[in-house]
């Protein structure tokens, strides 16, 4: 179950996902990065896999939300900037515009699948 979290600011979508998927606070997961700005590809993928999380190495391109796997990161090119977002089991947890049920406007969308890992 994912906990909406907006981002506390432009800067922080990135911090903001990392914290929805791994049940953290935006603040716990800018003492980690030490970084309170944007995220980059390689930031996000060690914060998933270092939480035991994993994600795909392959970034794909996808046009409709029935081509997403049922968790995904996605990077979006909105009007004004690249942008992290989440999907999650059918719902998009949007750090900027909320909990929406297709894709926020982007004109190019991309996804990496992440799996959380089970714990023995």
């Amino acid at each position: 179950m994912i906990e909406y979290i907006h981002e506390p600011t432009d800067l922080q979508c990135g911090q903001a996902v990392l914290a929805m998927v791994l049940g953290k606070t935006v603040e716990e997961i800018v003492t980690f990065l030490q970084n309170d700005r944007e995220t980059t590809l390689a930031e996000m993928k060690r914060t998933f896999r270092e939480h035991g999380v994993h994600i795909s190495d392959e970034r794909i391109a996808v046009q409709k939300k029935e081509q997403l796997p049922p968790l995904c990161l996605l990077s979006l090119e909105t009007p004004r900037c690249w942008h992290w977002s989440l999907y999650a089991d059918g719902t998009f947890y949007d750090p900027e515009h909320g909990v929406m049920s297709d894709f926020p406007r982007a004109n190019r969308k991309y996804y990496w699948k992440l799996e959380k890992q089970s714990v023995l």
